[in-house]
């Protein structure tokens, strides 16, 4: 049972209503996670252009995308990890990879460093090291691209900690259980 109910598009004050339109258009749903963080229209915006700021860095697409399933599982956010194996897949990845990002691993070894270190970042609290650090250089990461993963996880620890605060109802198809190691 949510905590904080997501606001009524139609009850809605004229500028959160046309924010939550913007968001129908661009996605053809407002997600239940908009539409409770819409109770404020200030964070409903400032999630939106946080997430709109970092879908035009230099990451990809599918990158935030498993960013945002390694930083969720590390959390516990089922919503979070819910939305992302959604929109990852709808991104390109297989389900398969879904649940790898989940355990910060990709085939890839400049993803996966990259995913090692947004959960450094998470179980760190974000006191990593200096070897931390080097080693996503050392696989090709800028400094540039290394601000827009701790920029990648503060957006999802956002959301998470929202999602686990309002008790967001999971709009999404539930994301596959992760087989134990």
């Amino acid at each position: 049972m949510p905590r904080i109910q997501p606001i009524d598009r139609t009850l809605a004050p004229p500028a959160t209503a046309e924010l939550l339109d913007g968001v129908q258009k661009k996605m053809g749903v407002v997600p239940n996670l908009i539409a409770t963080m819409a109770q404020s229209r200030a964070v409903a915006s400032a999630y939106l252009g946080f997430s709109q700021a970092l879908a035009s860095g230099s990451l990809s697409a599918q990158l935030r995308e498993r960013i945002a399933l390694a930083v969720g599982e590390a959390n516990g956010c089922d919503y979070c990890v819910s939305a992302h194996t959604a929109l990852a897949k709808q991104a390109g990845l297989t389900e398969q990879e879904t649940c790898d990002a989940r355990r910060a691993e990709a085939t890839d070894e400049k993803e996966a460093a990259a995913l090692q270190f947004a959960q450094q970042i998470v179980t760190d609290r974000g006191v990593v090291t200096d070897g931390n650090v080097e080693r996503v250089r050392q696989v090709g990461y800028t400094d540039g691209e290394i601000a827009e993963i701790v920029a990648a996880v503060a957006l999802n620890l956002f959301t998470n900690y929202f999602n686990h605060v309002a008790g967001t109802e999971v709009d999404f198809p539930a994301a596959p259980k992760l087989a134990v190691a």
